[in-house]
């Protein structure tokens, strides 16, 4: 006969660990013509070995067996093989209220007494699997629903970041009209930091989220120059000191818009590294860099790095005011700017890969 368990769809695996051959087989019997599949055991040891194959929907355990009793065999279902939630049912001659304690102690949904009434232990496997069945179904659904969650929230944290970068690259097109050094300072920054996080000094700072909110984050640098007027930001000529002071003030500018951002979003990662280095990519390693004139490590590390792509960058680009530069005598440039506007072991990485720079930032020209 097929158990009503089976009829809607689900065909359960019970395991039966008895040590009584009688027992077993009369267990085994009467579950098979539920419609459940049964694995039928002897021993302890051979139940947890039968575990690393597969998980049952419900374990029947008797209490009293030679090698491992009942209670062992559940402490290392739930501990040593790390089963929580698979219900289990004790199967033992001992009727006094100690055994029954105990037996719940260890994990137990129930507790059934030999000699057995069939009807009682049918009705009774019969709704602990019908419980199991509900708890898989509504794990199912969490999982469905977290997963459309997470969707969700990718979706949304994607066009959240597509909106910024493009009016980080409306800001951008004010002095640049090719537009690419948004990719370049994108690529580049993520070129350096993949290559520092394989050194000890920045292995702990570094990891996959790090490089992924610096490459999304890297075009907030400059966003601040929507508040530069155009007379000063597209001047072909060398800035009044008045004028520098002004331009000076994009970077507070693109931090403040920004935090205005992190203040609704406060656990947003990547707004939060596009405040650091839209304030901090002019802070320069000797303390003479502006806005707040920070040293060495006190300027954050995103910063560090968007410094040297950014005058690299720069150098190599056609401005209003300057024809590029080779690339020979622009990281020359930057090289001679280790320990006082630059992070010197940054620029150790720099050396290490400056061919691959140089390629990426020919490959990327405008």
């Amino acid at each position: 006969m097929t158990g009503e368990v089976a009829e809607i769809g689900w065909t359960p695996n019970v395991m039966i660990v008895d040590d009584q051959l009688e027992s077993l087989e009369l267990l085994g019997e009467l579950l098979k013509r539920r419609g459940y599949v049964i694995t039928q055991l002897s021993s302890g040891v051979e139940a947890l070995a039968r575990l690393l194959e597969f998980i049952p929907d419900l374990f029947i355990l008797d209490i009293n067996m030679p090698d491992m009793n009942g209670f062992d065999v559940a402490e290392s279902i739930r501990d040593r093989m790390g089963i929580k939630d698979i219900p289990i049912l004790f199967l033992s001659g001992e009727k006094d209220l100690g055994s029954k304690v105990k037996a719940f102690k260890h994990g137990a949904v129930d507790y059934i007494t030999k000699p057995f009434q069939v009807t009682e232990l049918i009705a009774r496997v019969d709704i602990h699997l019908r419980i199991r069945k509900l708890q898989k179904d509504l794990a199912e659904r969490n999982q469905f629903l977290e997963q459309m969650v997470m969707a969700q929230v990718k979706e949304i944290s994607e066009s959240q970041i597509a909106t910024i970068a493009a009016l980080a690259k409306l800001a951008e097109s004010r002095d640049d009209d090719t537009g690419k050094h948004i990719e370049r300072v994108q690529t580049l920054c993520h070129m350096i930091g993949e290559k520092l996080a394989s050194y000890e000094n920045f292995r702990h700072q570094i990891n996959e989220d790090f490089l992924a909110n610096l490459y999304h984050a890297s075009p907030l640098h400059d966003i601040g120059k929507v508040g530069i007027p155009d007379a000063i930001l597209l001047k072909p000529g060398k800035l009044t000191p008045e004028e520098f002071e002004t331009m000076k003030t994009h970077a507070a500018l693109g931090a403040r818009t920004l935090e205005e951002v992190h203040s609704k979003y406060p656990k947003n990662t990547f707004i939060k590294m596009g405040i650091e280095i839209a304030k901090c990519h002019h802070e320069k390693w000797d303390g003479s860099g502006y806005p707040q004139g920070l040293t060495m490590e006190q300027i954050p590390l995103s910063a560090r790095i968007m410094a040297v792509v950014d005058v690299y960058d720069a150098l190599r680009s056609r401005r209003p005011y300057k024809e590029p530069m080779t690339h020979e005598k622009a990281i020359g440039i930057i090289y001679e700017g280790s320990g006082k506007h630059f992070d010197p072991r940054i620029i150790n990485v720099v050396k290490s890969i400056e061919n691959d720079i140089r390629i990426t930032r020919d490959l990327m020209a405008e």
